[in-house]
């Protein structure tokens, strides 16, 4: 898929535990990748230092061949969610992503502010320093 870049990782989308799927998966060191497709391919990226959370999820059906899912929620605009379907060893490929991910944290020094930040949309657009910003007087409903 990426033959210039060192590839730490890589595996494919499975049905019934088997490789037999168009959708690859592969991590390099700093990047998270994606292709689909065998004629039309479409390959999609995601740096790793961008990623806020992991999670982990095995089905029944999973656990009886052998793989799961590990779902990366990011900050990255054109792909926030990449979910790596059916995947071979998903518990290891979570904690080898989390390793990759605070590595380059840590590399290009990545504050905690700089992750939460959604470009400003955080707050409720009604509210504004804790007053309401719309005209509307507002009164303490308590009983």
């Amino acid at each position: 898929m990426v033959s210039e870049v060192p590839i730490v990782w890589k595996d494919r989308k499975r049905i019934l535990g088997m490789p037999i799927t168009f959708t690859r998966y592969s991590m390099s060191e700093d990047r998270l990748f994606l292709e689909t497709g065998l004629l039309n391919t479409r390959q999609e990226e995601v740096l790793l230092y961008r990623v806020r959370d992991i999670s982990l999820k095995i089905t029944l059906g999973q656990r009886i061949f052998g793989v799961g899912s590990v779902l990366v929620q990011s900050s990255d605009k054109t792909m926030p969610v990449l979910e790596l379907k059916n995947i071979r060893r998903p518990r290891e490929v979570k904690e080898t992503l989390h390793q990759q991910v605070e590595k380059m944290k840590l590399s290009r020094k990545i504050r905690v502010g700089e992750l939460l930040d959604d470009g400003g949309h955080a707050c409720d657009d009604n509210f504004h320093d804790g007053e309401q910003t719309d005209g509307e007087d507002w009164e303490d409903e308590r009983l």
